[in-house]
């Protein structure tokens, strides 16, 4: 089975949006706070049966149900 020589994005966008989303996304990944919380989800180690939420006072692990779902208030909002 031979892959699509298109790129198959998510989103419809064009070349040019993709290209400055791309950019948009890598500087919000490397600002300081993402790179210490991506660094801290190294050390910490992620499991398949909970996600790593990220408060002022640390990190816990809670139901993957919980942390995507904003804890009862859905995303709709966010």
């Amino acid at each position: 089975m031979k892959t699509s020589p298109f790129k198959v994005t998510k989103q419809k966008l064009s070349a040019k949006a993709v290209e400055a989303k791309k950019r948009r996304d890598k500087k919000a990944a490397m600002t300081p706070i993402r790179r210490k919380r991506k660094a801290e989800n190294q050390r910490l180690g992620q499991r398949s049966d909970s996600d790593l939420h990220h408060t002022g006072n640390g990190v816990k692990r809670v139901s993957i149900k919980n942390n995507r779902g904003n804890f009862g208030r859905g995303t709709k909002t966010e």
